[in-house]
């Protein structure tokens, strides 16, 4: 009996080596049109990475300025909205345009702590020290990842837009706010509005106290099945938009029937993307087959 077992034993192996031997070689997957560029670490000692997606006609139109989309969150992101854009250009909803995301260099890094540092724009409670520096990460974004974007990969100046989810989605509300000049289009995803208990709805109403015009396209959602007080604060905010009567802002709400916090992401980036990007997109015509 051992001796039959011991046979079996043997004839198993070699059937589950002679299976690996025949299974064919595979390489991983990579999102065509793609690159990550490393930058050089900053004066604080932090190190971020830029996630690029170039369109196609990019080689073959050495004179061209492109827009530019900047995502934040990369890590998480940057692949959602770069496969979603073959299909928006395909459709002529969309120019075509240059995606970079924005992330972090190293092998593991601890992405909870470091975005809640850099997308915050002021502290949490409870993360006081690790909170509320998105001033520090619209410098590093203005002064260094602009003019990088534009020199080397011919982003338009004129043209740049910001999307982002949660926390990302915040800072993409503070940027509007803080420094309207940078960016032309916002899509804030699922926005963490709550934080701050509210900050953001304040800072806005102060900007259309002061009287200045926000000339640009802001996209805003929330998903169905939030957390109830997050989204709670999301609709406060969705809210106060028609009322404060903002000049120059052009600006759609939406709640994402039947999904989560990061369900909501694909719908959210994917119509975000048609909305700020309605006035550059080519003229209509018939679906193609």
């Amino acid at each position: 009996m051992k001796r039959r077992l011991l046979m079996l034993s043997l004839a198993l192996s070699a059937m589950t080596l002679t299976a690996a031997a025949d299974t064919p070689k595979t390489a991983p997957y990579t999102l065509p049109g793609t690159a990550v560029r490393v930058l050089p670490p900053t004066a604080a000692g932090r190190h971020y990475t830029l996630s690029l997606h170039l369109p196609a006609s990019f080689g073959k139109t050495p004179g061209r300025r492109y827009p530019v989309l900047y995502i934040t969150d990369a890590y998480w992101d940057f692949p959602l909205v770069a496969a979603a854009y073959g299909n928006l250009v395909y459709d002529r909803v969309v120019p075509e345009f240059i995606i970079v995301g924005l992330g972090y260099a190293g092998a593991s890094p601890d992405v909870d702590t470091l975005r809640m540092w850099d997308l915050t724009p002021v502290p949490m409670r409870g993360e006081q020290a690790e909170t509320g520096h998105a001033d520090e990460f619209l410098d590093l974004i203005e002064k260094t990842v602009f003019p990088l974007v534009e020199r080397e990969y011919r982003g338009d100046p004129a043209q740049r837009y910001i999307a982002g989810s949660s926390l990302g989605g915040l800072f993409v509300l503070h940027a509007m706010y803080a420094r309207p000049q940078l960016f032309q289009g916002y899509i804030a995803a699922s926005p963490a509005v709550v934080v701050g208990g509210d900050w953001i709805i304040g800072r806005a109403k102060a900007f259309a106290a002061s009287g200045r015009p926000l000339n640009a396209r802001l996209y805003v959602t929330g998903a169905e099945h939030e957390w109830p007080g997050f989204l709670a604060g999301i609709q406060r905010y969705q809210a106060v938009l028609p009322e404060l009567k903002q000049p120059g802002l052009v600006f759609e709400s939406r709640t994402i029937d039947g999904e989560r916090h990061a369900g909501t992401k694909a719908e959210s980036f994917t119509r975000g993307l048609r909305f700020v990007f309605a006035p550059l997109a080519p003229e209509q015509g018939p679906s193609r087959d």
